[in-house]
């Protein structure tokens, strides 16, 4: 009986996204719009908005393409309960405007997931050949099911939220494993205070004078910008804007507007060390989140017609790559020792502090990337309930290597991005993988980062074409 209503609740639903005015649809089914990508030069996206322009009813040849818009209503309706779940959207406005007046509750959307899922899986069943669109789609549902669990207050362990959304199994580590790291960070840093406190102290001491912030970013992007367009042609349109904000959980976030624009907001609640004017002008720019979208609005969008793409959630199973990919794209446009090279060069002089201590900060960034993976134990532990808060802060601050301030905004991250921290270094691990895997050479290496970000790749996808190999 459950399959039959979820059955007619999906027909129903299926009708609603198909027709943009059903009450006024035409008796005439001559009339009715039928979308075939091979049949016109319209992008699907450019088709839907005329149709709704025109109120027009409207179906499609492929229905991988009307599934497509029930996943993407779907997503803009659980961004209601859910404000972080919608990371962008680029399709049209009238989607959105209908989702903002959406009442309907996270069960019921639940059951509508539902329905999606298994409508999904018998088109599955149905198809011989192999279909990327059709499985990412797959993992996009099953994400999306187990987020509003989350979002319901429903028991989710760590494990089952990573692998179900991400993708990825996550190891369980022993926490006593990083302290070898700790040890050799002591040397490198020796004195009485606590290892936090000097790794603080020293961090803070190169951090970019506040009237300097903005030209030392704005240099480190041109940077990076530079050092991608020569491998890779963007559009012409393309847009990064910058804004520094306060009172945030993050230390720098991309919001894609559509139309090749980002708008990158830089967290200022703490100061910014020197060294993070590349990270972040890499991994929030180029070649990290800006390109990335760049690449899915022009590729998978506009060239392919996946219409599915024009919203991103951010809780779903590219996180590892997106994360991943913007992390090692520090390395990618940056190889070997020129980025410390460029920030001695360039970026020190700039904000007016001492080169000679360069080398140090990026030994120090050297050794606390073993330490990364560390979060990702102390997260699970206490969002499984094994560690409180107040335990959770100072095993961040220890491992995590800040202020207790900041080891407390760290702890905020977690409690409103839960699993999601581990894309930031599982998936930059397995994006590594994947490049070294195609390659020595430097164009190898871009032409292996661009297809992870086109083809479109998942952590398991990845996994198994390492495997094949």
């Amino acid at each position: 009986m459950r399959n039959l209503i979820l059955s007619t609740a999906l027909a129903l639903s299926l009708s609603l996204s198909a027709c943009s005015n059903p009450s006024s649809a035409p008796d005439d089914q001559a009339a009715i719009a039928i979308y075939d990508r091979s049949a016109t030069e319209l992008s699907i996206l450019d088709w839907v908005n005329k149709n709704l322009e025109n109120e027009t009813e409207w179906t499609f040849a492929d229905p991988l393409d009307q599934y497509a818009i029930t996943f993407i209503k779907l997503t803009l309706a659980i961004g209601q309960h859910d404000p972080n779940f919608v990371d962008a959207y680029s399709g049209p406005a009238q989607w959105k405007e209908e989702a903002a007046s959406n009442a309907q509750t996270p069960d019921d959307l639940a059951d509508q997931v539902q329905v999606l899922r298994e409508s999904l899986a018998a088109l599955e069943a149905q198809n011989t050949d192999k279909n990327i669109r059709l499985e990412q789609l797959i993992k996009q549902a099953r994400a999306m099911a187990t987020r509003l669990d989350v979002v319901r207050g429903l028991p989710v362990s760590f494990n089952q939220e990573v692998s179900d959304i991400y993708d990825v199994v996550p190891p369980v580590y022993d926490l006593s494993q990083f302290d070898s790291a700790l040890a050799e960070i002591d040397r490198l840093l020796p004195g009485d205070a606590p290892l936090a406190d000097r790794v603080t102290e020293f961090r803070n001491s190169l951090a970019i004078p506040a009237d300097k912030l903005k030209p030392v970013f704005d240099r480190a992007i041109e940077e990076c910008r530079n050092r991608t367009q020569a491998y890779y042609d963007l559009p012409g349109s393309e847009k990064f804007n910058m804004e520094f904000v306060t009172d945030k959980s993050w230390s720098g976030y991309n919001y894609y507007q559509g139309d090749y624009e980002s708008l990158i907001q830089m967290n200022t609640d703490f100061p910014i060390i020197i060294d993070r004017a590349v990270d972040l002008g890499c991994h929030e720019g180029y070649p990290g989140h800006h390109v990335w979208n760049l690449f899915v609005e022009s590729e998978l969008v506009n060239e392919r017609g996946w219409i599915e793409y024009s919203v991103q959630p951010l809780f779903g199973p590219f996180g590892p790559i997106a994360e991943g990919s913007a992390n090692y794209g520090i390395e990618l446009a940056f190889p070997g020792d020129q980025k410390l090279k460029f920030e001695k060069d360039v970026l020190y002089p700039m904000a007016g502090l001492d080169p000679s201590q360069a080398e140090k900060l990026a030994e120090l960034g050297r050794l606390t990337g073993k330490l990364t993976h560390a979060t990702n134990e102390i997260s699970r532990q206490y969002l499984d309930g094994k560690i409180t808060r107040e335990e959770a802060i100072p095993l961040i601050q220890k491992y995590y290597l800040a202020s207790a301030e900041k080891s407390e905004q760290r702890v905020r991250f977690i409690e409103t991005y839960r699993g999601y921290v581990i894309n930031y270094n599982m998936g930059k691990d397995l994006v590594r993988e994947y490049i070294a895997a195609s390659g020595n050479t430097h164009n190898a290496h871009w032409e292996a980062f661009q297809n992870i970000l086109t083809q479109p790749m998942t952590a398991s996808d990845i996994v198994d074409e390492l495997n094949a190999k």
